[in-house]
């Protein structure tokens, strides 16, 4: 499955059915940049368990708003629309991983 980049139309129909994991990046974010390939990996390792969307807050601010995103890599794991887990900051494939094998 491919990585879904995701815009404040498309948002709640990106992430209501399923374990989704949303990376809120900007292309200017270095730990944004460090995440991506790990997200990569992820994404092609737990294949339809859980969908990987990406949502740049630089062009999505009422997405980000909603969700109170105030640093980025901000990422949310999504469960049937709802959001169950929240995790701020650069993370090593493991703990994402960990993370996310917890709702799948």
């Amino acid at each position: 499955m491919a990585i879904t980049n995701a815009t404040d139309q498309t948002f709640t129909a990106e992430t209501s059915e399923g374990v989704v994991l949303v990376d809120f990046w900007a292309p200017w974010c270095g730990p944004c940049k460090m995440i991506a390939p790990v997200l990569e990996e992820l994404d092609q390792e737990m294949g339809d368990k859980v969908k990987v969307v990406k949502l740049d807050v630089d062009e999505n601010q009422e997405t980000a708003g909603k969700y109170g995103v105030m640093s980025i890599p901000t990422l949310l794991v999504f469960k049937n629309g709802e959001v169950v887990d929240k995790t701020v900051g650069f993370q090593p494939k493991e703990a994402l991983a960990e993370l996310l094998n917890k709702h799948a």
